[in-house]
């Protein structure tokens, strides 16, 4: 279950379905993968093919992300089987 969120447009785009705050051509993807995360008990439940999860170091260690689009990225880390810190990014 994700708990919490780092991002607000993320947070409502998963809670409300409002595109504010995201780029609008990546809702589908973003949507398949909020549901995936949301239903996670791990990192490895978002090892699906194309999503490219990898493990983040450096100041985000114990994060992971998944790929979204181009530079965009889905980032979050889990505290038991909850998925926290949740965040939309424009990663490089």
């Amino acid at each position: 279950m994700i708990k919490s969120f780092r991002h607000k447009g993320i947070e409502g785009f998963f809670r409300r379905g409002s595109k504010a705050g995201i780029q609008p051509h990546h809702a589908e993807k973003l949507s398949r993968q909020l549901i995936r995360l949301d239903l996670a008990k791990s990192s490895e439940d978002m090892n699906v093919p194309g999503w490219r999860l990898h493990s983040l170091g450096g100041d985000h260690e114990g994060h992971f992300s998944v790929w979204v689009n181009g530079n965009w990225r889905l980032t979050f880390t889990f505290e038991g089987q909850d998925a926290v810190l949740v965040d939309y990014q424009d990663y490089h």
